[in-house]
């Protein structure tokens, strides 16, 4: 999960100046379709590897998953080569990570079938911290290596360049040959009940004579379909302001490429600190209060970290007059008759122009985003978003009840996949043509509607033993 998560986020910070770099063609929407790439792959994938893991050894699907992603890392690493449509072979690469990483669903199936009841909820907090990790501490590394720089190491035998943008994917690579090792090493097949009594299962012979039927009955559809789109929002949620980052601090602090690339992998780095110590306190919480009184509550800050984030006050964001490309989708009409207003020379035109582009029409009109609202709505969000994504997974798993999971755990890797997918290009499109306000404004709507369904279907967020009436919630 954890390594998953990685392949997703590690190169997040870094994928708009490299593609800028390797590619002057590409434009901001095009940067939108490549992080959506990853999760489209996952969302093809994860049923595929979830109903193989059904009915097959899950070290399987798990080790041919792995083996996608390692090589699609490579070609990463070598969408510099080519002489034209280098963004091309960058969204391929990142499309093959993201179908090796439909391998959650075979993760979370397995977690959820060797786990009791009792035991769900810190194991899905712990699974779940590993992916929440992966998605804060990605960048990360990310950071660490923007220390090499984009000039880096060339290494003539191979052709292949070691730089800021390259070392990520070359270190996932080498993580997940390493992964493969551990599993055809360290991992059994188990599973059990909700009771925690051992059952029968399809994915390996072995047997024994205390095994017990997989209880019968109904599963609560509307509780099903409620949970994955509950999940959708959360991952939309984590996905756009994730990659709205760099182009926000961008444009709103002057910040260049490298700065925006290494002060938004530190301010990542501290939320992966701060979800730990949510990570420590929900397993505690969620005994107290319960799952669904923590999804509730991280819906709330959530909510309330996006507000806090709505441009307010009479100081504008400095503008960048320089007719280049940004992080901007360029409105030709309207850039060109202000650039041939407004445009003033550079005394130094080898510096790289930094501001908020004039081709995005809202930065002459928006007031600009303070540094302390974008902190203090990353820790806001920081909280909320491992909260609501331990509790989503964790009341999933118990809904579904002790059969094999593989196919729904499938389903709700590719509903995470599809926010993934949608959130980026929504947040490109919105952010660029009309601003902040309205990107964030429709955010914390969107959180709305989420809690108002939460509070529809809160009564049927119920284990399926505890349903079916064979234990008491």
């Amino acid at each position: 999960m954890f390594l998953s998560s990685v392949g997703f986020s590690i190169v997040i910070m870094s994928i708009w100046p490299y593609l800028q770099k390797i590619d002057q063609t590409a434009d901001a929407s095009f940067l939108g379709w490549i992080i959506a790439s990853f999760s489209l792959g996952q969302m093809v994938a994860s049923p595929i590897f979830g109903l193989w893991s059904n009915y097959r050894p899950r070290k399987e699907p798990l080790i041919v998953s792995i083996f996608i992603s390692v090589a699609a890392n490579c070609l990463y690493a070598y969408v510099h080569v080519p002489a034209s449509h280098n963004k091309y072979y960058m969204l391929a690469a990142r499309g093959l990570v993201g179908f090796g990483a439909g391998n959650v669903a075979v993760i979370r199936s397995y977690i959820a079938g060797a786990t009791s009841l009792q035991e769900r909820t810190s194991s899905m907090a712990n699974t779940s911290a590993c992916q929440a990790l992966g998605f804060i501490l990605g960048p990360v590394f990310q950071t660490c290596f923007a220390l090499i720089g984009e000039k880096g190491v060339m290494w003539d035998v191979i052709k292949l360049q070691i730089n800021m943008y390259t070392a990520p994917v070359l270190l996932g690579a080498f993580l997940g040959i390493l992964n493969i090792i551990l599993i055809l090493t360290v991992l059994r097949e188990h599973r059990v009940d909700d009771s925690g009594r051992q059952c029968k299962n399809i994915n390996f012979e072995e047997a024994s004579t205390d095994e017990v039927q997989v209880p019968q009955g109904n599963i609560d559809q509307v509780a099903v379909v409620a949970t994955n789109v509950l999940f959708f929002v959360i991952l939309f949620i984590f996905a756009l302001f994730e990659t709205i980052v760099t182009p926000l601090t961008m444009d709103m602090y002057a910040w260049t490429r490298e700065q925006a690339v290494l002060y938004g992998g530190i301010i990542l780095a501290a939320l992966g600190v701060e979800a730990v110590i949510i990570f420590m306190g929900i397993k505690l919480l969620s005994k107290k209060i319960g799952e669904r009184a923590l999804l509730l509550g991280g819906l709330i800050i959530i909510w309330v970290g996006f507000f806090v984030l709505l441009p307010w006050g009479n100081q504008f964001p400095k503008i960048q007059w320089k007719d280049l490309h940004n992080n901007s989708i360029p409105n030709t009409t309207f850039g060109e008759v202000i650039i041939t207003l407004w445009k003033s020379p550079r005394e130094d035109h080898s510096e790289e122009p930094t501001g908020c582009p004039v081709e995005q029409a809202w930065c002459l009109y928006t007031p600009m985003i303070h540094l302390a609202q974008f902190l203090i709505s990353a820790v806001l969000v920081g909280i909320g978003y491992p909260s609501c994504s331990v509790m989503s997974y964790t009341l999933y798993s118990k809904i579904l009840g002790p059969n094999p999971q593989g196919v729904y755990m499938g389903w709700l890797t590719a509903s995470g996949s599809a926010a993934r997918i949608l959130g980026p290009v929504f947040i490109s499109q919105v952010y660029t043509a009309w601003g902040p306000r309205w990107a964030f404004s429709l955010v914390c709507g969107m959180v709305v509607l989420t809690i108002t369904l939460l509070g529809v279907v809160y009564r049927r967020l119920i284990a399926f033993s505890v349903r079916h009436g064979r234990i008491q919630e």
